[in-house]
Formats: structure tokens, C-alpha cells, sequence
């Protein structure tokens, strides 16, 4: 195997390179968690935020890293979720499914995302995320939400393509993953077997 050379080592990411490709790593061990909600009015939460790295508003699930908070380094996917989507739309949930996880952008990053959905959501504050995150909480209709999206990208807003990944699942997610729930993945270097 080729050795990893590290070229930079910042507060969230490291540069690395290994042979001649470089890729950007994650320093928090978990990941992120992308966690797909309906209101009791059936309405999806979707949140916008500038984004430093592409100089633009971006439209989102709620979402955010596993493990970055101050002695929280085993945090699951699961606990992560409960905690960002409470923190960035103000709404707790009482039960929240775990899909999948995977690569957010394999030929660059060692990032993974996991899929969580939240269910009997309850409002509790109105959200924004933490002091210094400007977030703004959307309820959109479910029928209308893939159109709602186009037209924010429209009006000059990013869209991570998690959204439409996220509406997928909100419609097939149980279908698709029924009684099959698997156990979210231990945090990176925890690995079993």
C-alpha cells in the first residue's frame, strides 16, 4: 500500500495525498448525518445557509458532523441526528431510523454521510443552528418540495443534491429498508473486524 503523506492539517479537514492522488480527510471520526423529516402537518424541513466554501446560500436537509462536539467522540449517527435537528430547525423527534451510510465524495474525500429519518417531530424552539450559523428553516409542503427546491436554484441558491436523496428516501425509505435497519457503523477507528 502507498503511504499517506499529510500536506495540511486543519481544525476539520487534513490534505492528504497517497502515490500522486490528493484528497481532503476528516478530522472527527464519525462523519456527517443527513436526517429526513416530516412536520405533523407533512411538511419536509429543509434549511438554507451560506456555505464559505462555494460563496452561496445552499439548500439542505438538516444535517451536520457526527462526534464534533466537546466529549462527544463515540457519538452515533443516530445521537447526532436527534442533536442537529433539534439545534438547526428547533424540532425534537421521538424516533429516528437509521439507512445507510456512504462516501460523500469518494474520489476526493473520506467523508461519509449517513441517511437517518426522523419521525414524530415536536416544535420546541425555532431553530438557526448555534451562534454563529445563520440558518433559515423551511417547512415545504411534501407534494411540493422537489419543485420548491428547482425554484431556489432558480433564484441563485445552491443545491446539495442530498436534497433530491433525501426526498427519494422520505417517499421509498421504509420500502426499501423495512425490517432491515441496520445498526449505524461504530465511529472510524472503532471498525470491527
Amino acid at each position: 500500500m502507498t503511504q499517506t503523506e499529510v500536506l495540511f492539517n486543519g481544525r476539520w479537514l487534513r490534505l492528504c495525498r497517497r502515490g500522486k492522488w490528493e484528497y481532503a480527510e476528516r478530522t472527527n471520526p464519525g462523519g456527517a448525518v443527513v436526517v429526513v423529516a416530516l412536520t405533523p402537518d407533512d411538511k419536509v424541513l429543509i434549511v438554507e445557509q451560506w456555505r464559505e466554501a462555494i460563496g452561496a446560500r445552499a439548500i439542505e436537509m438538516p444535517a451536520g458532523l457526527i462526534g464534533d462536539e466537546p466529549g462527544a467522540a463515540g457519538e452515533h449517527a443516530v445521537e447526532a441526528a436527534r442533536r442537529e435537528l433539534l439545534e438547526e430547525t428547533g424540532y425534537a423527534c421521538d424516533r429516528v431510523d437509521y439507512y445507510f451510510a456512504g462516501p460523500s465524495s469518494a474520489g476526493m474525500s473520506t467523508e461519509t454521510i449517513a441517511f437517518v429519518r426522523a419521525y414524530d417531530l415536536v416544535r420546541v424552539h425555532a431553530g438557526g443552528g448555534t451562534s454563529d450559523e445563520d440558518i433559515t428553516v423551511h417547512e415545504v409542503p411534501r407534494a411540493q418540495a422537489a419543485r420548491w427546491v428547482l425554484d431556489k436554484a432558480a433564484q441563485g441558491c445552491s443545491v446539495d443534491p442530498k436534497v433530491f436523496a433525501g426526498l427519494y428516501l422520505l417517499e421509498h425509505g421504509e420500502a426499501l429498508f423495512g425490517d432491515l435497519q441496520p445498526s449505524p457503523p461504530t465511529p472510524l477507528g472503532e471498525r470491527v473486524g
